[in-house]
């Protein structure tokens, strides 16, 4: 069973619904400790700011369980968007400590005066390259042939530590990180629940091979 966690602040029916085109109907939206204990995997979802995710997690008593089941009952962990920065150690946008699963930091979009024309947030379609091809979540998209694309809503990206924790990256005025992955915790930036097709066999890997 898939626990899809309810604090507030993610597009939680969205991600329910594509898991079910994906094939999985044991999936439940949930802040109840005892069901997120008992569920196999879990997915965290977000949009807005950091600091208000944090917060949100706190005051829904979950961090403690999420940092049991990441860190100690290795739980595969699916964070989307702002729920892939909460992996993280902190982020500009805000003062709040994360969760800090994978060491990295989230820092705003800041482009040289050749790009100065961007605009942030970074929205829309864009596509993105696999690092790691190995990795559970990346089985069968890294063909060079038919490149993967996903929808992007957002003003901060990570910045890895470690350049072995970048699962896929992408390009919006320079390279980033669009996905992040240590042992069993995965974070992508896009949202898979938005992207068609190419999300759906996303989430379909995490599904049945994570």
């Amino acid at each position: 069973m898939i626990a899809i966690l309810d604090y507030g602040v993610g597009n939680t029916a969205s991600i329910k619904n594509m898991l079910k085109r994906a094939g999985e109907r044991d999936c439940l939206i949930t802040r109840d400790q005892e069901q997120i204990a008992a569920a196999d995997k879990l997915i965290l979802p977000g949009v807005g700011a950091f600091d208000e995710g944090m917060r949100s997690l706190r005051d829904t008593g979950l961090v403690e369980l999420l940092t049991v089941s990441a860190l100690e009952w290795k739980k595969p962990i699916l964070g989307i968007c702002l729920g892939m920065q909460l992996l993280g150690n902190s982020s500009e946008e805000g003062n709040s400590e994360g969760l800090g699963f994978i060491d990295m930091h989230c820092t705003r979009f800041a482009f040289d005066e050749e790009n100065s024309g961007l605009k942030i947030p970074h929205m829309g379609w864009d596509y993105v390259s696999v690092s790691k091809p190995g990795c559970c979540i990346a089985n069968g998209i890294s063909d060079p042939e038919e490149p993967q694309r996903y929808y992007f809503v957002h003003s901060y990206h990570a910045v890895c530590s470690s350049e072995a924790d970048v699962l896929m990256r992408c390009d919006y005025g320079y390279p980033f990180a669009a996905a992040v992955q240590k042992e069993n915790i995965i974070g992508v930036q896009f949202h898979p629940e938005k992207s068609h097709m190419f999300g759906m066999r996303l989430l379909k890997n995490f599904v049945e091979l994570c």
